[in-house]
């Protein structure tokens, strides 16, 4: 069976792998689409923490049961779903209050664990959330959703908020995608044009700052005066996420959904004289999931234009180090498995 093998960073390879063999509450699931992340392009950049090479990539996934398995969760053949690609153990503290998503030993399929870039795989069924109305490319999108809905959740954001979203790249664009179903005003800040007029002109997005100097000012004045009551950092770039200490409202909120390996710092009398609601924002719940199905398959989110670059499973060693790595025209690459 075909399996996309990501040996070093920069470096995929093709290889004949074993055909899945199902465990005690795993399903069979046929991958049909492949959506590229964040996670995917650091990771062939040799930048992603906790992640060791070789590995198969793929976690955000549309995919077909096969076979329900042992304990199938009301799952049936044939079904089209998403994946929770998050594999949590159930029983320390996290798990138990209800934090599954930053479990003490999580595994995430594509980082921890091998995923879904081969034609056939095992998942826990009870990772497996099914659509009988979306496309397998919308399904496919739903994982990178729930990461941005779950920094909104962390954000606490409402109607009467001031958001500013820095980072329009993968995990900004679900950031911003649920930062707008709110209602909130919200600004989006980025170093790419061709990334903010992407976000007016298919995203609807009123407010864009390209990031620099005298931003700050332009983003005070998107507030009448006043900075967001809520930042929302998407970049993992340390600078940027360093500086957001500086560009919250006093008494606001700032959620880091980008990570990178190192440290970040910031002048602690100007973090208490604001008093800032400091928060990391991790994968997503399991009701997140279902939460964002019911918003795809309700028409409230699009994720049509999203989608600028395809290509097949096999080409992937040619086209994503020639198309895709380092390709800012890219807002969302889509494999076709």
């Amino acid at each position: 069976m075909l399996q996309i093998v990501l040996e070093k960073p920069g470096h995929f390879v093709a290889l004949d792998g074993p055909e899945p063999v199902l465990a005690p509450g795993e399903a069979l699931v046929r991958v049909h689409r492949i959506g590229i992340c964040g996670t995917d392009l650091h990771a062939f950049a040799g930048r992603q923490p906790f992640f060791n090479y070789p590995r198969i990539l793929g976690h955000e996934l549309g995919v077909e049961v096969i076979d329900p398995g042992s304990d199938p969760h009301g799952l049936s053949a044939g079904d089209r779903c998403a994946v929770e690609p998050y594999i949590n153990c159930g029983h320390c503290i996290a798990c138990r209050r209800g934090k599954p998503n930053c479990c003490t030993s999580l595994n995430v399929l594509g980082v921890h664990s091998d995923g879904g870039m081969r034609p056939f795989f095992a998942v826990p069924s009870r990772k497996l959330h099914r659509s009988a109305k979306l496309t397998y490319e919308q399904l496919a999108l739903v994982e990178t959703l729930a990461i941005g809905a779950h920094a909104i959740e962390r954000a606490e954001i409402t109607r009467p908020d001031f958001a500013l979203v820095i980072g329009a790249g993968p995990i900004g664009l679900g950031v911003i995608q649920l930062a707008l179903v709110t209602g909130a005003t919200l600004a989006v800040m980025d170093v790419s044009e061709t990334r903010l007029a992407f976000c007016r002109d298919h995203l609807g997005v009123k407010h864009t700052v390209t990031a620099g100097a005298g931003s700050a000012n332009l983003i005070q004045a998107i507030g009448g005066g006043n900075l967001p009551t809520v930042v929302i950092d998407a970049t993992g770039n340390p600078r940027s996420m360093t500086d957001t200490f500086d560009l919250v409202a006093h008494g606001g909120r700032t959620v880091f959904v980008g990570l990178f390996q190192g440290d970040v710092t910031f002048n602690d009398p100007n973090f208490h004289r604001r008093e800032i609601t400091l928060c990391a924002s991790r994968n997503a719940l399991p009701q997140t999931f279902r939460d964002i199905i019911a918003l795809v398959e309700a028409g409230r989110v699009d994720t049509k234009p999203w989608i600028t670059h395809r290509f097949a499973l096999p080409d992937t060693p040619t086209v994503f180090p020639a198309q895709i790595a380092g390709n800012s025209a890219v807002i969302k690459a889509i494999v076709d498995a």
